[in-house]
């Protein structure tokens, strides 16, 4: 049995999310499986290393699956690419090791949010960043960054379906720099739950607007309060960007 990785992008606008629920082929996932079952023609499940929800994109998603037929990965990425639709493309396949399990082997995760920090809108990336009219207190937001930091019961930035058997997540590096014009924050952990990454920036928007202060975040964390956290970023800003093996 071959066990095949795949490196993949998307625009995560028009979807559902990544993971298939059901029938639903409105999915990244559901649109991939579909396009490996019309290659080989037999139905197949893949197993995606994070579940992006609705509207978030991807620039390095990576996925596995395993099926008995041989073909060279050149092959592969060709076949596949021709049936995606072109907001979904496979960028790289690698034929790996049996044992290799895209969500399990996963040992950090990278997502980017992007910005847009001015009184007029960006008609070109209004689809793939967060509008924000009113100024945002950079710097407030850079000290804030710092306290997200380090390993936290993260149930106050959970969503209510979250059934995971903990909520605690170590954050590893939170950063917020200025890249042509946009507000760029690059969160990277060990795993994040669900929602958790747009609530983070949510309340670091509101921290930017002046609504909470900085120093409040501990005490928001300790309190393991969902209401406590605010506003939920905008799905169209944020990027899975890294995955580490």
């Amino acid at each position: 049995m071959n066990n095949y990785k795949l490196t993949i992008q998307y625009d995560g606008g028009r979807y559902k999310g990544w993971q298939r629920l059901g029938d639903n082929e409105n999915t990244v996932q559901g649109k991939i499986e579909k396009a490996i079952s019309e290659m080989i023609g037999r139905p197949i499940e893949i197993i995606g290393s994070s579940r992006t929800d609705a509207g978030v994109h991807a620039l390095a998603q990576v996925a596995n699956f395993k099926m008995s037929e041989n073909m060279t990965e050149s092959k592969m990425m060709s076949i596949l690419n021709s049936y995606l639709p072109q907001d979904i493309s496979i960028r790289e396949v690698i034929l790996v090791d049996d044992r290799f399990h895209a969500r399990y082997h996963a040992k950090d995760k990278t997502y980017l949010y992007k910005i847009w920090n001015e009184a007029y809108s960006h008609p070109f990336m209004r689809k793939y960043s967060m509008h924000v009219r009113k100024k945002l207190d950079i710097e407030k937001m850079k000290r804030a960054c710092q306290y997200f930091i380090g390993e936290h019961d993260f149930t106050a930035y959970s969503n209510a379906k979250s059934n995971k058997k903990t909520m605690v997540r170590e954050i590893y590096s939170l950063e917020l720099e200025e890249v042509a014009g946009f507000l760029e924050l690059r969160v990277s952990g060990n795993g994040f739950l669900y929602n958790m990454v747009r609530k983070m920036i949510g309340t670091l928007i509101e921290i930017g607007l002046g609504e909470i202060e900085a120093e409040e975040l501990p005490t928001i964390l300790l309190s393991k309060e969902r209401v406590q956290t605010g506003g939920m970023a905008d799905a169209s800003g944020l990027y899975l960007e890294k995955i580490n093996f």
